[in-house]
């Protein structure tokens, strides 16, 4: 889960991550890391501030096909949706 520095989590951050994270999903993430990647670089070059958060409570959704992942975000306003995602990620599961 190295891959996951690329996306600006320090290594205590991942360490945690994969304590609290299936084996399965573990695997699953890391034979998919381009499009994990593609998917996180996606929001953090979009300005979402609380990114990791994001990534840590809802992971599964870093595995959808990128258009399709770019789609779901692209469908609100910028700066609200940032502005949302900071005061509730899980606002994350209705969009």
């Amino acid at each position: 889960m190295r891959f996951l520095e690329k996306l600006n989590f320090s290594k205590e951050e991942i360490e945690n991550f994969e304590q609290n994270t299936s084996d399965v999903m573990l695997d699953t993430l890391a034979n998919t890391r381009k499009l994990v990647l593609a998917n996180g670089e996606y929001l953090l070059d979009l300005g979402v501030t609380n990114f990791k958060e994001i990534f840590t409570n809802y992971y599964e959704l870093f595995l959808l096909d990128h258009s399709n992942f770019v789609n779901i975000f692209n469908k609100y306003d910028r700066e609200d949706l940032i502005e949302k995602l900071a005061k509730n990620v899980a606002i994350i599961e209705y969009l």
